[in-house]
């Protein structure tokens, strides 16, 4: 009898890191410092910190998870075995929406900054030019797709890099153009009201370091190897973005309070105070990797909801078809072509419309959170319902907060995010409704 073929297991920590900070993206705070700047009072840097710590709470849950569950499917193999099949059908459904449509995101950005810099090229054209590229690193195989991925990364880092050594150049030659502090304690004082707001927002920067977890049965060492590489990544994440925002922020000639009374420049504030602080042509280079950067992190986010299609399929919450893995570059190719098929459809759709960003990025957020919810319900339920673990931290009080974060967060949502989560949650009831009666109707076949 021939031996079903399986993902084979390639990874190893630093790939694993590689494919989460693609996903999250070095410079992810760069679209959002203005936002956030405004919001804080200038205490962006304190934002972060705390942002940071509030992620880590999920993180943890994963890690946690991880060990014990070390299968593709991330969430949804989780809440399978804490809180039951239903539960887990439900927690992958809900991350689905988050997996399918971050790529469709950062392939749209992707296309708008390109053509922003070749006018002659509509967006969507390079959107679907990134999309081919990514996808066939994907189904090229997951050990390649993680070495070119590593290279994007690097060339990420450095640009970032060049900011911060030429920042601190600026700073020992000029002095700062705000106070030393004020990053963390806000430009003439902010409120705790008004952090937090913010906090809510740069959160969102994070999103796709749970990815990692998709990769469960790709990687070459042992369950625990999954949960080192969240947590380092996350910290490693935390790091990068708490030094750049503070050095952005420090550097700002343009007070918080005036961002805040013209939104229509906060999206570019990191930009304008490269380009007026630092040196023009490293704001250009800045742009040019938030073109490139996205696509890659599309590659890795595409990447994951295969994985994570491909195990709630070999677990029968979806078509058989998408458990099947090639025999050739050891891929769920199916799953990772229905997965690229939606994005590519999504992302094209979005591209051609003018409001098509601010669309997708309004829903993007709401499934993982829900997700996130249930996986810290998932910990409670495996730990300390099944195994009367008696770790209080890890398998009680983390998982509270990580899960009082996550609904907080979900609770400031807008109201098209609110409603795009309901219609989405009903839809996976209607689908586990209708796999409950039609199994029904079989066992009762065969029993007669």
């Amino acid at each position: 009898m021939r031996e079903p073929v399986v993902l084979r297991r390639t990874l190893s920590v630093r790939d694993l890191i590689v494919y989460g900070l693609l996903f999250i993206g070095p410079l992810a705070p760069v679209g959002v410092f203005g936002v956030l700047d405004a919001k804080s009072g200038g205490a962006v840097a304190l934002v972060y910190v705390i942002a940071t710590i509030a992620m880590a709470f999920t993180a943890v849950s994963y890690a946690e998870m991880s060990r014990v569950v070390p299968e593709a499917g991330s969430v949804f193999a989780y809440a399978s075995a804490g809180l039951g099949h239903r539960a887990g059908f439900l927690a992958g459904w809900l991350v689905m929406l988050d997996y399918l449509l971050i790529p469709s995101v950062a392939y749209l950005f992707s296309g708008i900054a390109l053509h922003a810099l070749f006018p002659a090229v509509p967006a969507w054209v390079f959107t679907g030019l990134a999309f081919v590229l990514t996808t066939a690193l994907n189904l090229s195989g997951v050990r390649l797709a993680a070495r070119v991925g590593l290279a994007v990364l690097i060339a990420e880092i450095m640009v970032l890099a060049v900011f911060v050594v030429m920042a601190v150049a600026v700073l020992v030659g000029e002095g700062p153009v705000r106070p030393w502090l004020s990053p963390f304690t806000g430009v003439g004082g902010t409120t705790m009201t008004a952090v937090i707001g913010a906090v809510s927002v740069a959160v969102l920067s994070f999103l796709g370091f749970d990815a990692i977890a998709s990769f469960a049965e790709e990687t070459t060492g042992d369950s625990r190897q999954v949960g080192r590489a969240v947590l380092l990544c996350l910290c490693v994440a935390g790091v990068l973005f708490v030094l750049q925002t503070y050095l952005a922020a420090v550097l700002d000639p343009v007070p918080p309070a005036e961002l805040a009374a013209h939104p229509a420049a906060q999206g570019t504030a990191f930009y304008d105070v490269t380009g007026a602080s630092v040196s023009p042509w490293l704001a250009t280079l800045m742009k040019i990797a938030k073109a490139v950067g996205p696509a890659f992190a599309a590659m890795a986010a595409v990447a994951a909801a295969g994985r994570l299609l491909y195990g709630m399929a070999r677990g029968g919450g979806l078509p058989h078809a998408l458990s099947s893995v090639d025999s050739r570059s050891g891929t769920p190719r199916v799953a990772l072509l229905s997965a690229g098929a939606v994005t590519l459809v999504v992302s094209v759709w979005a591209a051609s419309r003018d409001d098509g960003l601010d669309v997708l990025v309004s829903v993007v957020d709401i499934g993982a959170l829900a997700a996130f919810t249930m996986l810290h319900a998932s910990v409670i339920g495996y730990f300390r319902v099944r195994r009367s673990s008696r770790d209080w931290l890890r398998h009680l009080l983390v998982p509270i907060a990580g899960a009082l974060v996550a609904i907080w967060i979900i609770v400031l949502a807008g109201p098209l995010a609110k409603l795009v989560g309901l219609v989405w949650l009903a839809a996976g009831l209607i689908v586990l409704a209708v796999r409950r009666y039609g199994a029904a109707g079989r066992a009762r076949s065969s029993g007669s």
